[in-house]
């Protein structure tokens, strides 16, 4: 890369070359590593990794555990919420009522495929906010609460 100052910006110009990557490449899953693009680019490990977030911007990657960049495609439908607002989501979709079993922290696992202590922590956090009861071997959690809308006695 030229070293001539850029009214567009040096990242931004990095961030369109890799994404004309992405585009030629429809089996490429990962970004390149931050030190092949310093090193195929000629810039610094800042502009790359501002090179990434541009990416993320745009929708075309995101990060993942370990300093690497996920590609993110048009096809990828994944719901990319909160686990939390996903399961608190599920108080109306499920059209759960107070009293009624929740399901359980596997079957929550199995459903938004992630870990299931990931689950159980989210789960502990409804607890402590009141909305489930408290969770006993061999005894389902229960709503106890519904959130933002108030419990309303049935006529």
């Amino acid at each position: 890369m030229s070293q001539e100052i850029s009214p567009r910006g040096t990242y931004l110009k990095v961030a369109d070359a890799v994404r004309s990557q992405i585009e030629a490449n429809p089996n490429m899953t990962e970004l390149p590593a931050a030190a092949d693009v310093m090193r195929d680019h000629g810039v610094s490990r800042g502009v790359a990794l501002r090179a990434f977030s541009a990416l993320r911007d745009a929708g075309v990657a995101e990060p993942v555990p370990g300093g690497r960049w996920r590609v993110l495609r048009s096809s990828d439908h994944a719901d990319r919420r909160p686990l939390a607002d996903r399961i608190a989501e599920m108080f109306v979709n499920d059209e759960l009522k107070v009293g009624q079993p929740f399901p359980s922290a596997s079957e929550l696992s199995k459903r938004f495929g992630v870990a299931r202590p990931t689950v159980a922590k989210v789960l502990n956090k409804f607890e402590a906010a009141g909305l489930l009861s408290e969770s006993r071997q061999g005894k389902p959690r229960t709503v106890r609460a519904l959130p933002d809308r108030e419990e309303r006695p049935e006529p």
